[in-house]
């Protein structure tokens, strides 16, 4: 494989998460085999676009290079909510069209719909929480946008939007260094490994063949299909799904080079806060939030007291700045809190967002690799967006239409980003101008 960051990124890793649920744990493909589709990547997009087209009678197989969860859906925060796009809506719509813009706004509220019909529909218990998602301002300047914003906020997603104050925030049991906030009544929490776990679940019943510790070595054109090279056998399929964004091989197919950018985001949980501790620093709510700087800061209480607090990464893997970004984050984290500096935190982790050139994910056929389809670039939102749109490229692939709001301009072919392999210097100019002008 030809991967972006050092082996350490895509080495083993412990989140809280692996603990709470029997993870899947697929066979390695151990003979060849011939299926309808072959879809690369046993996360939720793997997983949502095999189960629909198991659904429609196709056969597919799903094939992951570790155990199904191990990349980004079994390490990200668990935040099913409104997102997916870098791009401003101001600049999506100069680009797209206002109509484009909307489809756009309408697939975003789809998205968590998806999410959560699906742990409805099939009784997943994902430990589902939190009404919406609440974003804390970290300056005056901040909340002022946050109150000019509210009232389009609402009108744009159909929910009312609430405007808190610092008094307001103390009171709903959200404390901590902000000048205010703004809660928006969509979107919910939940543990991303046990709907992980579920959603597999639910795949296996419906006949999807998962196949777990089978990296895809070789991918070639064969006759009117493909040819999958793993553990040294064959999968022939007519058609083929890439889903595995952020962990994607540069060179499979070599379409992929330079047209994706990883970034790291590290994440670290507490032990369970006592009552007194949580009235301590002024944070007794399970409100799932985020505050308005660049590089911001996601966290929340989960449901058995432990709290999740979250920030962008390094820009390499490798164990000294990993080690820096270890401290990094412990010091953020208590300055937010500091009333929690004796709290020992248990675990720590890191998973790779995936961004795209566009500022928005792609979904679609892969131009100039008839049969060969990807879904991939969601910018950090993969809970729901990268759950949805697997699902819509499985219905087109099984009927021909999504099913759903799918804005056509994600079928655009994105960019390839300038400096190639060495494409990751292009965030160190933009993290020091994030933190230095982000007052």
């Amino acid at each position: 494989m030809k991967r972006l960051y050092e082996p350490g990124a895509y080495g083993p890793a412990a989140p809280w998460w692996a603990e709470t649920v029997t993870r899947p744990d697929w066979p390695s493909l151990a003979e060849d085999i011939t299926v309808e589709v072959a879809v690369i990547g046993g996360g939720f997009t793997g997983l949502n676009c095999a189960l629909a087209l198991a659904g429609a009678g196709v056969d597919v197989a799903v094939l992951d290079a570790e155990r199904p969860g191990w990349g980004a859906s079994g390490r990200n925060g668990g935040f099913c909510c409104i997102g997916g796009a870098m791009a401003p809506e101001g600049s999506l719509r100069r680009r797209y069209g206002a109509a484009a813009l909307t489809e756009w706004q309408t697939a975003q509220g789809a998205a968590i719909d998806h999410v959560a019909g699906l742990l409805d529909t099939h009784g997943i218990d994902a430990d589902r929480h939190s009404e919406g998602e609440t974003v804390l301002a970290h300056t005056p300047r901040a909340f002022r946008a946050l109150r000019a914003e509210a009232a389009e906020a609402a009108a744009t997603w159909g929910v009312a939007s609430e405007v808190l104050t610092r008094d307001d925030l103390a009171a709903q049991g959200l404390g901590g260094p902000w000048h205010g906030g703004m809660t928006l009544r969509r979107g919910f929490a939940l543990n991303p490994a046990k709907y992980h776990a579920g959603l597999a679940r639910v795949a296996t019943r419906a006949g999807v063949r998962g196949y777990g510790r089978s990296p895809v070595a070789s991918l070639d054109r064969n006759g009117d299909g493909w040819r999958l090279g793993i553990n040294g056998h064959s999968v022939r399929a007519r058609r083929v799904v890439l889903a595995t964004n952020g962990y994607s091989s540069e060179d499979l197919p070599d379409w992929l080079r330079a047209r994706t950018l990883p970034v790291q985001s590290s994440v670290i949980v507490t032990r369970p806060l006592t009552g007194a501790e949580a009235e301590a620093a002024g944070w007794t709510s399970d409100q799932m939030a985020y505050d308005t700087r660049r590089l911001l800061h996601y966290f929340r209480r989960l449901p058995d007291g432990r709290f999740l607090f979250g920030m962008r990464g390094g820009l390499t893997a490798r164990a000294e700045e990993q080690i820096a970004v270890s401290r990094r984050i412990r010091t953020d984290f208590h300055a937010t809190f500091p009333a929690w500096r004796g709290v020992e935190i248990t675990h720590e982790w890191s998973g790779l967002v995936c961004f795209l050139a566009s500022g928005h994910p792609f979904a679609g056929a892969v131009p100039g690799c008839e049969g060969l389809h990807a879904a991939l670039g969601f910018h950090g939102n993969g809970v729901a967006m990268g759950s949805y749109l697997g699902h819509c490229l499985g219905e087109v692939l099984a009927h021909g239409r999504s099913g759903g709001p799918m804005p056509a301009f994600l079928g655009q072919e994105p960019r390839r980003f300038p400096l190639g392999r060495h494409r990751r210097a292009l965030l160190r100019p933009a993290y020091w101008l994030a933190e230095t002008f982000d007052l």
